[in-house]
């Protein structure tokens, strides 16, 4: 954990992006109240601007102090983006589900309630990425569009890393039968990220889907960090959790990198 004044900011990190500044943060460490207490990061989740605010300068300082932070406003897209020499503000965030750059000094983030944040860098191109694979990203190929932004500007895809953080695990994931042939439509190999479960149920795999999805691009090496966001909530965020539990409001946690 860093502590960044209060309670320590939870940090959860991967072994394959050692060395970087990164963090798949959850919700300890935080000033946010009620239903989405800690660390919210959410901008659109209807909590306090100052507090989101905070948080989200709080989640910074707790991986590259004193580094800018970007993120996009997401749609559940297949959309990258690069950040280039300009920061955008909070305000004018472009509509996208990943962001790359090659910038030091900076730092990227998705933010996510279930979906999977994946963080990836090529550390000898110096070029860093962070995309937010919701299952409609996921299937429509956002890991595939941030690893092409990011050999756009150098890297090599035989260099790249990628870490998988933080999401809503099989366990807790049912989805029915149209879901599940969405995914059968795509390709028939994928009814191995289903389970059976209740009648006219499936336990879908989310992490494992990504997962797939950055080996089959053929990079250099991914980590799942097998962390359930449901499951845990002193930890983390869960939009599924907050919509069973008829909450009116539910809280983001964010995913960062940097160059350093």
């Amino acid at each position: 954990m860093a502590d960044v004044g209060g309670e320590p900011v939870e940090v959860n990190r991967a072994g394959l992006l050692g060395g970087l500044p990164h963090g798949f943060l959850g919700r300890r460490g935080g000033i946010s109240v009620g239903e989405v207490a800690g660390l919210n990061v959410g901008l659109g989740s209807g909590d306090e601007p100052a507090a989101v605010t905070e948080n989200r300068r709080r989640a910074a300082e707790a991986v590259l102090p004193g580094a800018p932070l970007a993120s996009v406003y997401q749609v559940h897209s297949p959309d990258c983006v690069i950040l280039g020499a300009d920061m955008w503000s909070d305000a004018e965030r472009p509509h996208a589900d990943a962001l790359v750059t090659d910038r030091p000094g900076v730092l990227i983030g998705v933010v996510t309630a279930d979906c999977a944040p994946v963080l990836l860098a090529d550390r000898e191109a110096g070029v860093i990425g962070a995309a937010h694979a919701g299952w409609k990203g996921a299937i429509g190929g956002v890991t595939d569009s941030t690893i092409a932004r990011m050999i756009s500007l150098g890297a090599a895809r035989a260099r790249i890393v990628a870490a998988v953080g933080p999401c809503i695990s099989q366990e807790s994931y049912e989805v029915d039968e149209a879901f599940r042939d969405r995914f059968l439509a795509h390709g028939a190999d994928d009814a191995r990220f289903f389970a059976q479960g209740r009648e006219g149920r499936w336990q879908f795999d989310l992490e494992h889907y990504v997962a797939s999805r950055l080996e089959a691009a053929g990079i250099a090496g991914v980590e799942r960090l097998a962390l359930d966001t449901y499951s845990a909530p002193e930890r983390f965020y869960s939009y599924r959790r907050s919509t069973h539990r008829a909450e009116a409001s539910y809280g983001r946690q964010i995913s960062i990198i940097g160059r350093g």
